[in-house]
Formats: C-alpha cells, sequence, structure tokens
C-alpha cells in the first residue's frame, strides 16, 4: 500500500510538473501581439521592394520614352534638313542653267540695239527679236523676273555700280543707266544689275 501511494505521489507531481512546462510555453507562446510587429515589418519591406521595382521600372520606361522621342526628333530634322539641301540643290542647278541663257539675252539685245536701217537687215533684226522674246517667254516660266533698276534708288542688294555720274535730272543715288539687266527667282538674286548712279 504504500508502495502504491508513493507511485501515485510520484505520477501528481509528475503531471504537476508538465502542466507548468505547458503553462510556461503557452505562456511565452500566447502572447501572440509580440510576433505581430515582425509580420507586419516583413510585409512592410515586401511593399517598399515592390514599389522600388515599380520606381525602376518607371524609370527605365522613362529612359526609352526619352530615347525615342529624341531619336524621333532627329530623324524629324534629318529629313527637312536633306529636303531644304535637295531644294537648294534644285535652286542652284536652275541659276547655273538660267545664267546661260542670261549670257545668250545679253548678245542678242546687243545685236538688236546696233540693228541696220536696210530691209533685209530689218528682216534679220526682226529674227532675232522673235527668238529673244521666245527666250524671255521661257525665263518667265520658269519664274525668272527682271530687276527694277533705272530710275530706282540705289540698292546694294539688287545693283552692282560701275560708275558714278553727275546728272541735274536725277537725285543722287539715283540708277541712271542699266548697263547689264539683273535677274531673280523670287527672293534669290540669279545676278544683280550693273548699273550707273547719280551722284
Amino acid at each position: 500500500m504504500t508502495q502504491s501511494k508513493a507511485e501515485e505521489e510520484k505520477a501528481s507531481n509528475d503531471e504537476e510538473t508538465i502542466s507548468s512546462e505547458e503553462a510556461v510555453d503557452l505562456e511565452k507562446l500566447g502572447d501572440t501581439k509580440e510576433l505581430e510587429p515582425i509580420v507586419e515589418l516583413t510585409l512592410e519591406e515586401q511593399v517598399a521592394a515592390l514599389e522600388q521595382e515599380l520606381q525602376e521600372a518607371n524609370s527605365k520606361a522613362d529612359e526609352y520614352l526619352d530615347g525615342w522621342l529624341r531619336a524621333r526628333a532627329e530623324f524629324s530634322n534629318y529629313k527637312k534638313r536633306i529636303e531644304r539641301e535637295q531644294a537648294e540643290g534644285r535652286a542652284r542647278v536652275t541659276r547655273e542653267i538660267i545664267c546661260h541663257y542670261l549670257g545668250v539675252m545679253d548678245d542678242l539685245e546687243r545685236a538688236l540695239k546696233e540693228r541696220p536701217n536696210v530691209v533685209d537687215a530689218n528682216a534679220w533684226a526682226n529674227g532675232i527679236d522673235l527668238i529673244y522674246k521666245k527666250m524671255e517667254s521661257i525665263l518667265e516660266t520658269e519664274g525668272v523676273e527682271e530687276i527694277q533698276a533705272e530710275g530706282e534708288l540705289f540698292d546694294p542688294n539688287l545693283h552692282e555700280a560701275i560708275d558714278q555720274l553727275e546728272s541735274e535730272d536725277h537725285d543722287e543715288g539715283t540708277v541712271v543707266e542699266v548697263v547689264q539687266k539683273g535677274y531673280r527667282i523670287g527672293e534669290r538674286i540669279i545676278r544683280p544689275a550693273i548699273v550707273r548712279v547719280a551722284m
């Protein structure tokens, strides 16, 4: 009987010890509020990491967009430059061709001024006159205009003075004589008019 009571007391003590240990463990684990900040911090870190990735992605997208816009602007400028150079090239070729025509026009003008008064010579001169008018018509079709000079105030952008003359009939600086006509296409001067100016 004594042994049986001793065993019962030991078992009871063991149960109390286990219960006590369990209580301690439960006390350690029971207060879950101590774990909440750790879980919350982990979520914050994840959110922060996602925000960082999003920021980097947006930064790269902005960089790519900026590069694309720059490339597009450069191509547009290149296209405009090529078109401008082509237009200038065409204008330059046109001026060079027209300058050859102008030399012929000058010769024809001089020949017409010296036309003789005999009948045969007049017929010859009339033929030259027709050629001159035809040439003049071609130049007008190409947009070539004669620069007005005689009686106009001298303009160094349009006229080239080779002499100054005293004249009572003209104000100082006025073109009194055109030695060689000048021509233009729009605002572009093909060649200035060579003139004499009153002083």
